[in-house]
């Protein structure tokens, strides 16, 4: 099957931000008396967005969450987030080169579980956002990862634009799509949404990834040609 676009995670891919968020709940869950461990973010909530992360943290400590202070958390934590992302650079080192390598060849789109106002603010710094065709975004799913949602929406949101850019391409059954992600819930939520996948060990070691079908050590590692012959590839023979 010939390539049609490839379909990013953010947090974990692009953009070093996981050890931030972690920051950011750590500092926001305080208050209320919760001490949120690194072992249980990366093990246990990593996959999650925040309002998956702020109800599964309160379901396993026991602590009844209202809808209102879950609200209030989200958005002192986005505005946290946002205030420190602003301090520094957030790209994972060859993140942006290949975007524009991939970007060159194909449509390309986000399906991530971070806010859309957090993703949209990175890109813009990083001079990245007009690569992207799609993006979706925490909320704009009914479930989220590892749900196979996000990626099943962002696919119908890049196919009008890969059609568009195809000379060869015939119907939207031969279609391939790539998923580039960094945990083993991603992964799920590619697999299940019919995505080849592309791990990423920034996050996790490799051999946490091997879900996927194929794993690379970093984003920087990733190739065009290497992303085209996984479309080629027979999927059985892949993992």
């Amino acid at each position: 099957m010939p390539l049609a676009g490839v379909i990013f995670d953010f947090d974990g891919v692009l953009a070093n931000s996981e050890p931030l968020h972690l920051r950011v709940y750590r500092e926001v869950l305080a208050p209320h008396g919760v001490n949120l461990a690194a072992a249980d973010y990366y093990n246990r909530y990593l996959g999650f967005d925040d309002v998956g992360v702020f109800r599964a943290v309160a379901e396993d400590s026991g602590w009844e969450l209202s809808e209102e202070t879950l609200v209030e958390l989200i958005r002192v934590k986005g505005e946290r987030f946002d205030t420190l992302a602003e301090q520094g650079e957030t790209l994972f080192p060859g993140a942006a080169d290949c975007v524009r390598r991939l970007a060159a060849e194909v449509p390309i789109a986000i399906a991530s579980g971070a806010l859309r106002p957090e993703i949209e603010a990175m890109l813009a710094t990083a001079g990245l956002s007009h690569y992207f065709k799609a993006i979706v975004a925490s909320g704009d799913t009914p479930r989220s990862k590892p749900s196979p949602d996000p990626y099943v929406r962002a696919v119908e949101l890049l196919r009008p634009c890969a059609a568009a850019a195809s000379t060869t391409r015939t119907d939207d059954a031969s279609d391939c799509f790539v998923a580039i992600e960094d945990s083993i819930w991603g992964i799920e939520s590619a697999l299940a949404a019919g995505l080849r996948c592309i791990g990423v060990a920034h996050t996790y070691p490799a051999e946490q990834l091997r879900g996927a079908h194929a794993v690379v050590p970093t984003i920087s590692d990733i190739e065009v040609d290497a992303v085209r012959r996984l479309c080629e590839q027979d999927v059985t023979q892949l993992r």
